[in-house]
């Protein structure tokens, strides 16, 4: 109780310092455990080696530059969502451990965990999109549409991932286990990326699947980054591309919120 009357009578600090301090506190912990960053990166690494040499001569594509440029925005689209996999693991982990309620027990802002750990993986998002961008560079990819529309791609990429971020911090927040996150989050995130338009045309794949494949929001962001890269229609994924994304973002945004209020 005294504890309790303490706390609440130290002035509340702002947001964004707050949450500023934390996201210094989760770059600390990728500096001491250098893995974490490491074993992120290499895994879009390998999807790009894979499919470009692999994969790639198998599968028929009818756009500009051939394969390779068809699959970079879908690696790039797949490895943003595949990234905000760590933020569900992040706060399962951290709930667990106690430390979400360490965090309430101090005059700090109540979001500010949540800003912390999204600004933390913006920036793993932001290296890791760059970083599969310069590997496509060196295995043959290339803008054909010019910089503009390039760094929007980038862009699209980035606010993808942040997006699906949101709904990764209310599943771990939800779920609070590290173990049960980890195999929940296979259960979503692979369906939605492979039966997508990422590293093959809907059009072949069969009827009944292209109903769904055509229209879930991976499809819709990845078709609308291929066409800033190389070309195509803009404006019908343009907005619906903004409709989905605005739309998860106002879900999960105060599902999160509500999660980490219980958790």
């Amino acid at each position: 109780m005294t504890t309790t009357l303490a706390t609440a009578s130290k002035p509340r600090s702002h947001l964004v310092a707050d949450a500023w301090t934390l996201m210094r506190y989760d770059l600390v912990g990728w500096k001491r455990n250098p893995s974490i960053i490491v074993f992120a990166f290499i895994q879009p690494i390998m999807f790009v080696l894979l499919f470009r040499y692999v994969f790639g001569g198998a599968i028929a594509t009818h756009v500009p530059g051939g394969y390779v440029d068809y699959l970079v925005p879908g690696i790039i689209g797949q490895s943003a969502a595949f990234a905000s996999f760590g933020t569900a693991i992040a706060l399962a982990r951290e709930s667990q451990k106690g430390i979400i309620d360490r965090y309430r027990s101090m005059p700090t802002a109540r979001s500010a965990v949540l800003v912390g750990r999204l600004g933390a993986d913006l920036l793993r998002l932001t290296l890791t999109v760059i970083l599969v961008l310069a590997v496509s560079y060196l295995v043959g990819f290339t803008f054909i549409n010019g910089a503009l529309p390039a760094v929007l791609m980038l862009l699209l990429g980035i606010i993808f991932g942040l997006v699906v971020c949101c709904v990764s911090a209310f599943i771990g927040l939800a779920l609070r286990d590290e173990e049960s996150v980890g195999s929940f989050g296979l259960i979503w995130l692979f369906p939605l990326t492979f039966v997508s338009s990422a590293f093959v045309p809907v059009s072949s794949m069969p009827g009944w699947l292209q109903v769904f494949a055509k229209n879930q929001p991976v499809t819709i962001v990845i078709d609308e980054m291929r066409s800033l890269a190389i070309g195509g229609p803009l404006v019908l994924h343009g907005w619906e591309s903004a409709v989905w994304l605005l739309g998860i973002f106002v879900v999960f945004v105060p599902l999160a919120v509500r999660a980490y209020r219980r958790a």
